[in-house]
């Protein structure tokens, strides 16, 4: 039987911040040609009140970039819940990211909590990297959490 439901995908600040990235020109490409999929409503697109507070702390021309790039697409806010939290400090606990990354565990927290199927980063130093992908996955399996999967935007473009 196929499973034609659509894939459940958390944006952290990295990926909205590419799209209007002028000296990363690669990233911004493959972010944007992400964003053309997210228009076609073929996934769920969540971020999340973190997202949001750290996108505050742009430049007023970026924060109105991005923003607009947002109003393209369809999109779910999520909260940080109190599982999200603990989600995020069991994190910090087990030395996968240290304390100075809260944000970056808190994202992760969050769409753990809320059972999503992705987060997309291009945070490699906190996020898409072997240590903290290995340690969600500890964190998800010994936790009884649905498993989620950490990629770059180019993961959902390679069938092209």
């Amino acid at each position: 039987m196929i499973d034609n439901r659509k894939l459940k995908v958390y944006l952290d600040t990295s990926v909205i911040s590419h799209l209007w990235q002028l000296d990363a020109s690669e990233k911004m490409q493959e972010t944007l040609a992400l964003w053309e999929r997210f228009k076609s409503g073929r996934f769920d697109v969540y971020i999340s009140q973190v997202t949001i507070e750290e996108m505050n702390e742009c430049s007023e021309e970026k924060k109105q970039k991005l923003g607009n790039y947002l109003n393209e697409i369809k999109y779910t806010i999520l909260s940080l819940s109190e599982t999200a939290i603990g989600i995020g400090q069991q994190i910090i606990e087990l030395g996968i990211l240290k304390e100075k990354s809260r944000d970056d565990a808190n994202h992760i927290g969050i769409a753990v909590a809320n059972q999503l199927d992705y987060i997309i980063s291009w945070n490699f130093k906190h996020m898409v990297n072997v240590k903290t992908v290995n340690g969600v996955r500890a964190i998800t399996s010994l936790r009884n959490y649905k498993s989620i999967d950490l990629v770059v935007p180019t993961y959902f473009l390679e069938e092209e």
